[in-house]
């Protein structure tokens, strides 16, 4: 097939007028059956260079994608070319899945979208033995990579499948963001005869800033005054799901349109909050980095970031959406030393210390464990134990064992010894990237040039598009006024716990504060740990205004307070003065019957569920009976304790039990 021809069904097709060189040169090799790697910045079309062949194809291309927000948003799009195309990932129902796979077997799909993840899945593995598979892409491929800024597990199961596959089967591997390490590591693993088509990195439509600040209030001061100067509507990247609730409550206090967008939304929520970022609903959309790579919106004006980035890489790959229509866009990040932090627990997270993996060896070298079991064993949090599995079975160190529906992880006997070499080399690359980027944020010289010279991209050209190379650099201004507006803001939000549960009568209550976003977390500190004495009564108005704002006038026939672990009469003291201001009866009588110990020594939520189960006791039961409590706590970390008590209450006939807590903590979910 020639260009032209080529460019007459894409006309008819996709309603497009040409292929750029790239494209077509891409297009070509696939067409002749052969391996591509393509790096290409995001905007360029790189989604084409398989959609177009998979056309073209008899059998059903196969699109591995970590993105659900990308493989819905390319669906529909096909779907409304009459391009036969559907997904299959977690948040469709089982059955919704089921039916797509059979289709797919049955041809009747041309273009199926898949989560790696999938893999595991025994139904999946089937089908793909009874597919007529045409082509096998890899999205988003540097998640193959170990030195890759996403790397997953689940990648690595992509290429034993690749490795199947027959020769002459095109395969290709995409991206916008690989070092040449990433570059390297991911032709080694697709194997030989691969051609890898590397583009120009550079966008010159960007207007780039680096704001330095010393305090969160600097962050949300600057943007309360500027948000709605920017043009058109963008996204803020934050640190935290926690931090995704905060930014939009103080847009929306401060009346500037925005939502807040996380992965702990449900699947319909975060649809219709993609859809309203592609109509323009809000001036913007406040997202972990769970939004944005599979967002295909083309004039997207300004991308902030109140979080520093994990590394370049990273960086390069969100701000990548913005302006992709090659209109004028906004880059701008926040820094402040302290934020590193975040980042270096990401780190440890992603790759987690040696004696960790020790922890899940010596765990299982007796016993054959289940991943609940292993995680109880260990005091892992699942996301550290995932990582950890897959390298000791790539180590050949644990295998897993199916049983029926259950699969345990036993320990393989005479197995190698724990190579450490390449964990110590990834941590040690991780926390360069990290100085990289804080390189990044001090250096003076084209910020643009900077990041495509880490990228790899070798084109030559001067850029002076940004706060080093011809604009103007921006500073914070702090005045009275909006130091007011922002306590306003603090005495007016208060998080909500949520708790509900079925089986249980408990109702979601409500926190003055977060801990350690405000005043509030440094009062409680030096009453528990300095020897500060009782909680303050600017603790104390706090919380009842956090009461009265979440149930009104509503009365509670009874106050209950959570025993303590190690605060003494610290909360005994203050749920007093609860009861003495709201006139509520208060109770002494909710006890532990044996010895627990803090929440926050625990990594995982079984640990934390077995720490309090079956703890409580209630000296007369009787007095529970029928009656709606109002339960008060300090610090509400893990919802387990509080959960736990609904349920014992609940069980003792309580009607209604409501949370009310001095200050929640900010650690837990991060996407």
């Amino acid at each position: 097939m020639t260009k032209q021809e080529a460019e007459a069904i894409l006309q008819k097709t996709f309603k497009l007028s040409h292929f750029y060189d790239e494209q077509w040169l891409t297009i070509e090799k696939i067409l002749k059956g052969e391996r591509v790697l393509l790096i290409e910045k995001t905007g360029f079309g790189k989604s084409l260079c398989f959609q177009f062949p998979a056309i073209l194809h008899k059998g059903t291309t196969v699109i591995f994608s970590p993105l659900i927000a990308l493989m819905r948003d390319q669906v529909k799009k096909l779907n409304s070319l009459s391009i036969s195309a559907k997904c299959v990932n977690s948040e469709q129902a089982p059955e919704e899945n089921s039916q797509i796979i059979n289709d797919a077997k049955a041809g009747k799909i041309k273009i199926l979208y898949i989560a790696p993840e999938r893999q595991e899945n025994s139904e999946w593995i089937e089908a793909t033995r009874q597919m007529n598979l045409s082509m096998v892409v890899v999205d988003e491929a540097h998640c193959i990579s170990v030195w890759g800024h996403d790397f997953r597990p689940a990648f690595r199961r992509i290429i034993n499948l690749v490795n199947l596959l027959p020769k002459g089967l095109p395969v290709l591997a995409t991206t916008a963001t690989a070092t040449k390490k990433v570059e390297a590591d991911i032709a080694q693993q697709m194997g030989g005869n691969l051609s890898i088509i590397r583009g120009n990195l550079m966008r010159d439509n960007f207007k780039i800033f680096v704001i330095k600040v010393s305090s969160e209030d600097e962050k949300l001061i600057w943007l309360g005054k500027n948000l709605e100067k920017l043009p058109g509507s963008g996204v803020l990247y934050t640190g935290t799901r926690v931090d995704t609730e905060i930014y939009s409550k103080w847009f929306e206090h401060l009346k500037i349109p925005s939502i807040g967008y996380n992965a702990g939304l449900d699947p319909e929520s975060r649809i219709a909050i993609e859809n309203g970022l592609m109509n323009n609903q809000w001036k913007c959309v406040i997202s972990t980095n769970a939004l944005g790579m599979g967002i295909d919106k083309p004039d997207i004006r300004f991308i902030i970031h109140t979080q520093i980035p994990q590394s370049p890489i990273h960086y390069y790959q969100e701000i990548g959406r913005a302006g992709r229509d090659g209109q004028p866009s906004y880059i701008i990040l926040f820094y402040n030393p302290e934020d590193r932090r975040l980042p270096e627990a990401f780190i440890e997270g992603g790759r987690p210390a040696i004696a960790k993996y020790e922890k899940v060896i010596n765990a299982i070298k007796n016993e054959m464990l289940g991943e609940k079991d292993l995680m109880r064993r260990t005091n892992l949090k699942q996301n550290q134990l995932r990582v950890i599995k897959a390298d000791l079975i790539e180590q050949k160190i644990i295998r897993e064992v199916t049983f029926g529906r259950s699969k345990k992880i036993e320990y393989i006997t005479k197995a190698p010894q724990l190579n450490t070499k390449a964990f110590e080399e990834l941590r040690a690359s991780k926390t360069n990237d990290l100085e990289k980027m804080i390189e990044y944020v001090e250096t003076t010289q084209s910020r643009m040039k900077y990041l495509c010279d880490y990228l790899g991209d070798t084109a030559s050209g001067s850029f002076n598009n940004c706060d080093n190379t011809g604009l103007k650099k921006i500073t914070v201004a702090v005045t009275t006024e909006w130091t007011q507006k922002l306590q306003d803001f603090r005495e007016d939000y208060f998080p909500v716990l949520e708790v509900e549960t079925k089986g249980t009568n408990l109702v979601n209550g409500v926190t003055a504060s977060y801990y350690g976003v405000s005043n509030v977390g440094a009062a409680l500190h030096r009453s528990k740990y300095e020897n500060g004495g009782d909680f303050p009564d600017l603790l104390l108005k706090l919380t009842l205004k956090a009461y009265r704002k979440k149930f009104g006038q509503e009365k509670f026939d009874l106050i209950l307070y959570v025993p303590p672990t190690k605060s003494g009469e610290l909360v005994k003291n203050f749920a007093m003065k609860v009861s003495q201001v709201l006139k509520f009866p208060i109770s002494h009588n909710l006890t532990k019957q044996r010895v627990t110990n803090e929440q926050k020594v625990f990594e995982n939520s079984y640990l934390k569920s077995d720490n309090v189960k079956d703890a409580f006791i209630y000296k007369v039961p009787v007095e529970i009976q029928g009656k709606s409590i109002l339960l008060i706590d300090d610090i509400f970390d893990s919802s387990a304790t509080v959960k736990e008590i609904g349920r014992y209450l609940t069980n003792l006939g309580a009607l209604k039990i409501a949370p009310l807590a001095i200050a929640r903590t900010v650690g837990g979910d991060l996407v």
